[in-house]
């Protein structure tokens, strides 16, 4: 029999505080209770349709990557046993701190595609940051660069300077959030994984106000944009998404 996909959780004696675009967020206490679903978001949108499992993958991932930059940043994770909680939770579910998020997306680009080719083709720039002429859509950049956003509630997120966010949170953080963005999308990108190499991302970092830490998932398909570890050729660069 073919497994159905979980689209939707409900958990009775828990606050239900947000669901998102994949994710639905449990009030627990001092802590939450993040459990990744099965639901699809395409350009912004939630499909219908689901793929059996997609949040247990997702998690599993993302506990990989938590574990593995431990070192470099802190993260919000707290547990996975799920022993407490019904069966459909166990494998893609978090028991995670509770962080007060900054306003403020934390992109790490290796690669001109998205919203970034955009830009480019319009200004030559990227987040007010000049970039060779002649380059072409998924081209690889001279080197990953931050390139942060707007959190937005609803569409699509907007690209700003460094400075814009220099302005919104003080240099000293702004400066350390780039920094912590920047070194994970390195460590990420070099890091052999089986079945693949060098393979490159967008990243997120999320923080509470007194120490920055990493939340939500990290470095997973809902959360970049993956290259194969063989050099695209310039011809067929502008073809792909």
């Amino acid at each position: 029999m073919a497994l159905e996909p979980l689209l939707q959780t409900n958990l009775p004696g828990y606050q239900l505080r947000a669901r998102g675009k994949v994710r639905d967020i449990y009030e627990a206490g001092d802590r939450l209770l993040f459990v990744a679903t099965d639901r699809i978001s395409a350009f912004d949108y939630i499909l219908s349709t689901g793929i059996p499992d997609k949040g247990r993958v997702l998690t599993q991932m993302t506990l990989f990557w938590l574990d593995f930059l431990k070192d470099d940043v802190p993260n919000h994770l707290l547990s996975t046993d799920m022993s407490s909680l019904p069966p459909e939770f166990e494998g893609r579910s978090m028991w995670v701190k509770k962080a007060q998020m900054f306003d403020v997306e934390c992109v790490a680009r290796g690669y001109l595609s998205g919203s970034g080719w955009k830009d480019y083709k319009s200004t030559g720039s990227l987040c007010g940051i000049p970039l060779p002429s002649g380059l072409v859509e998924s081209d690889a950049l001279p080197e990953p660069i931050f390139t942060p956003a707007t959190k937005a509630q609803s569409g699509h997120d907007e690209n700003i300077s460094f400075d814009t966010v220099v302005k919104m949170i003080g240099a000293e953080t702004a400066t350390r959030l780039r920094d912590l963005t920047l070194t994970i999308y390195k460590k990420a990108s070099i890091t052999p994984v089986p079945r693949h190499h060098h393979r490159r991302y967008q990243i997120r970092i999320r923080g509470g106000r007194r120490q920055i830490i990493l939340a939500d998932e990290v470095l997973t398909p809902d959360s970049s944009r993956f290259w194969p570890p063989i050099p695209i050729p310039r011809r067929r660069a502008a073809v792909l998404r």
